[in-house]
C-alpha cells in the first residue's frame, strides 16, 4: 500500500529523533492544529519501540495560552533515551528553543487501575516521590520560535532532553507558591520564576496530564514520571556551561550544555 505524506513525513521525524537528526519543517496543516498535531505525534510515538519512562505538559503558562489563543495544554511521552540524571552534558543545535526548570512527580503504578477522574482532592494519592527537573527544549525541524502548541506537540512535545535533581519522599507543601532560579555563572544570566507559573499549580498539571493519560487508555505496567512545565518560561541559552536550577524546599539540579 502507498505511504500517505502524513506517513512519510512521521517517518522522518521519527528517524531524526533517534539519530539526533534536523530535517525541513513539518508542513504547518499537520501542525497548526493541536488536535491534527496530537494525531501526528501520536503517529510518531507509535514507531518508536523504545521504552516510555513518563510524559511531559507543555505550555502550561496562562499568558502563553491566552497569547497563543489555545485552550489547554498539551502532553507527550517522554522516552528513557532522553532522561538523564542531575549533572550530565547535553548537546545543542541551532533548533534548540531554551531550558526549562520543572516540578516532576513520580506517579504510582496503580494510577493505571484507578476508573474515576483524577481531580484535586485525589491526584496527590498516586504521587511516591517529587524533585526538580531541568528540560532542554527543541525541535528536530528547522523552525525556530512558538507560533502555536500544535508545533511543539507534533515534535515530540518538544522534549529533548530531561535532567533530574534528587527524589523526595512526597509530603505536602505550599507547592502552588515556591521560588526557583535557573543560572549559568559564567555567562552571568540568572532567572528568576516561582512554581505559581505552572498552570496556577503544578498539581493542576499535574491532574491534566494524568486525566489525558487516562483518556487516551495508556497503560505502562509500572510507575513513571509526569513534568509539569516550566516555572521559569523557556529561557534562551545565552552560552555553553553549567546551569543550576534550584526550587525552594525541592533542591536543585544541573545540566551541562554543550
Amino acid at each position: 500500500m502507498k505511504k500517505t505524506l502524513k506517513d512519510k513525513l512521521s517517518d522522518k521525524l521519527v528517524n531524526a529523533f533517534l539519530k539526533n537528526k534536523i530535517i525541513s519543517a513539518i508542513p504547518k496543516k499537520f501542525t497548526k492544529k493541536l488536535t491534527e498535531a496530537d494525531k501526528f505525534r501520536k503517529l510518531c510515538e507509535s514507531k518508536i519501540k523504545e521504552p516510555i519512562i513518563g510524559y511531559k505538559a507543555g505550555g502550561t503558562g496562562i499568558p502563553l495560552l491566552k497569547k497563543l489563543k489555545e485552550k489547554e495544554p498539551f502532553y507527550a511521552s517522554v522516552y528513557k533515551r532522553n532522561f538523564l540524571k542531575s549533572g550530565k552534558r547535553v548537546k545543542i543545535n541551532k533548533s534548540t528553543l531554551g531550558i526549562e526548570l520543572e516540578v516532576c512527580y513520580l506517579i504510582k503504578k496503580s494510577f493505571f487501575s484507578f476508573k474515576g477522574l483524577i481531580t484535586s482532592k485525589n491526584v496527590t494519592r498516586f504521587i511516591s516521590h517529587m524533585a526538580p527537573c531541568i528540560e532542554v527544549v527543541g525541535y528536530r525541524q528547522k523552525r525556530k520560535g512558538i507560533t502555536s502548541f500544535g508545533d511543539l506537540s507534533s515534535d515530540f512535545g518538544g522534549n529533548v532532553k530531561f535532567l533530574i535533581g534528587q527524589k523526595k519522599k512526597y509530603k505536602k507543601i505550599n507547592i502552588g507558591n515556591l521560588k526557583a532560579n535557573i543560572s549559568n555563572k559564567k555567562v552571568r544570566q540568572s532567572v528568576n520564576g516561582n512554581t505559581n507559573a505552572v498552570y496556577i499549580n503544578p498539581l493542576n498539571s499535574l491532574r491534566f496530564v494524568l486525566n489525558k493519560v487516562k483518556k487516551d487508555k495508556v497503560d505502562l505496567g509500572q510507575d513513571f514520571y509526569v513534568f509539569t512545565g516550566s516555572t521559569v518560561g523557556v529561557v534562551p541559552i545565552l552560552g555553553k556551561g553549567l546551569y543550576t536550577g534550584k526550587i525552594d524546599k525541592l533542591g536543585s539540579v544541573k545540566a551541562i550544555i554543550s
